[in-house]
């Protein structure tokens, strides 16, 4: 099993930056692919920026792309979320989500609160 602790939520404003952080633990050779989701309630859980573990592969929604950057930390087996140029509408729900090779998400982080202000 693999587990994932987050952290680095908060709030801001508009404009300014977040880092989130998501460490994993267990059996974490098992992990493909890492990302970051973001609900807000009532709404399903939608992916925001993805990383393949082993070749730095990574995805963007049209939303993130350019103001977000999802890097990966080999040796302390941890994913972060570089928020950038915040929006209030980026307010959310984020959770850190691991995938093996079956391409589903299996693991996930007990999610951390992001609130950007006008």
């Amino acid at each position: 099993q693999v587990q994932l602790v987050e952290s680095g939520g908060g709030s801001v404003q508009a404009g300014g930056s977040l880092r989130l952080s998501c460490a994993a633990s267990g059996r974490t050779s098992s992990i493909y692919t890492m990302g970051w989701l973001r609900q807000a309630p009532g709404k399903d859980r939608s992916v925001v920026a993805s990383i393949i573990w082993s070749n730095n592969a990574t995805y963007y929604t049209k939303s993130a792309r350019g103001r977000f950057t999802i890097t990966r930390d080999n040796a302390e087996n941890t994913v972060h979320l570089q928020m950038t140029a915040l929006k209030p509408e980026d307010t959310d729900v984020y959770y850190c989500a691991g995938s093996g090779y079956r391409g589903t998400w299996d693991w996930w982080g007990q999610g951390t609160q992001v609130t950007v202000s006008s």
